[in-house]
């Protein structure tokens, strides 16, 4: 019997041949945190004297980036003083989300894994690595011993067929599969994604897709590298990397098919993300914020398809229409490009490459009965830091087509092709 992805590295990394339901203790690759998650990092390091490998682990400020209080500014101040201790490597307000720099800096390549204190973890799987979230007490540990223990999870393996319409993106595609299994229909799984419309995917688009695989409850989502990856990889700096794929006789718990040629562009309805709808039943409706950004859809090419629907038009008058950059370098590139121009010359409110409103810690938060359209991952009950608010998801295209309109609005309208 073969071995899928998952069971191939995490069968490297124990130096013991594992399977799907074994335990294993696994060397880690590479170690990070946010701010939102590394104070209980560094309460749980107080027990050891140092970690075992600084160059293997980063801090990022991003949640929070620039501070909102002082209470979140004396977290701020910890993580820079253990830095100078420690030597670990640290990415300060402004350089962007943690999850973009670790695929921007090259932190992750196929066969790699990879630890991080926060849900999204996954999204590097679109690079083939096993990639975790994990809680910060079993972060301390590996970065004091290099190691975790980890059961084997089983494996299902999702086909995208078809092809893909106008209008529709990968953020569409995911929401419109998340809906279809349930928020827990892949819990602990790890997904591998394959098929025609996968392939046909930029390597931005297939981030947003391993991004959101937490969302129905998978631990890990894994792409397969090719040609676009590996370019990819000359890009972030991956000289050396060995491509793993599944054996053809692996065994996977489930194949599941999903056939996207007919799909409408689509939107996740309060309060959860698998409450998902086809536009054209939520059309129409009122929004007072919109916001573009994340780890989800905050790459270029989110930021070129929102700047193409808005060149040369403006934002509503009746809404707030937010856009944060994932990194300082996708910020640089947009500007090079014309697409921050365009985002102020039509109103938008452009913030520093970072989180953004996404957890609600500052920016954006909503007032009372207001409603969002989000290109974030998550619309839970308070997210964006207001309980009595109403967050809808969606893709950049409906994002700034819905800014234009000042309601949920079909970016195809907008959209020639």
């Amino acid at each position: 019997m073969g071995n899928t992805i998952i069971e191939k590295i995490l069968s490297a990394h124990s130096k013991h041949k594992l399977v799907s339901g074994d335990v294993g203790i696994c060397s880690v690759d590479f170690c990070f945190s946010q701010d939102g998650t590394t104070a209980l990092v560094l309460d749980g390091l107080n027990q050891f004297k140092n970690i075992k490998s600084p160059k293997k682990y980063a801090m990022f400020i991003d949640h929070s980036a620039p501070s909102p209080s002082m209470g979140v500014s004396r977290v701020h101040s910890r993580m820079r003083e253990f830095t100078k201790l420690n030597k670990n490597l640290f990415f300060d307000v402004g350089c962007g989300i943690s999850h973009q720099l670790v695929i921007e800096e090259g932190f992750a390549y196929p066969g790699s894994l990879i630890l991080g204190a926060d849900s999204h973890t996954s999204t590097a799987g679109a690079l083939s690595a096993a990639a975790f979230g994990v809680g910060s007490t079993d972060l301390a540990i590996t970065l004091a011993t290099g190691k975790n223990w980890f059961k084997v999870p089983s494996t299902y393996k999702i086909i995208v067929k078809g092809k893909i319409p106008r209008g529709v993106f990968s953020k569409d595609i995911i929401l419109h599969i998340i809906h279809k299994l349930t928020a827990n229909g892949a819990t602990y799984k790890s997904v591998e994604f394959s098929g025609e419309v996968i392939e046909r995917l930029s390597m931005d688009a297939r981030f947003t897709i391993t991004n959101m695989t937490i969302e129905f409850g998978a631990k890990c989502g894994l792409m397969l590298v090719d040609k676009k990856a590996a370019s990819y990889f000359s890009l972030s700096g991956v000289k050396k990397h060995k491509a793993i794929y599944p054996d053809n006789d692996c065994k996977y718990e489930k194949v599941l098919e999903f056939d996207v040629s007919k799909l409408s562009p689509y939107v996740a309805k309060p309060h959860t993300v698998d409450n998902g709808a086809n536009i054209e039943e939520v059309e129409g409706l009122k929004i007072h914020q919109a916001y573009l950004g994340t780890c989800t859809n905050g790459r270029l090419e989110d930021l070129e398809i929102a700047a193409r629907i808005l060149k040369g038009r403006k934002v509503s008058k009746e809404i707030k229409f937010l856009v944060a950059p994932a990194s300082a370098k996708i910020f640089l590139e947009a500007l090079h490009k014309g697409y921050i121009k365009t985002f102020l010359e039509s109103g938008a409110i452009v913030l520093p490459a970072g989180c953004g409103p996404c957890v609600g810690t500052h920016q954006g938060v909503p007032a009372d009965g207001e409603i969002v359209l989000s290109s974030a991952n998550r619309n839970f009950k308070g997210r964006m830091g207001n309980p009595n608010s109403f967050i809808y998801l969606a893709s950049p295209a409906t994002i700034a087509a819905s800014a234009i309109c000042g309601k949920i609005t079909d970016p195809r309208k907008y959209i020639k092709r």
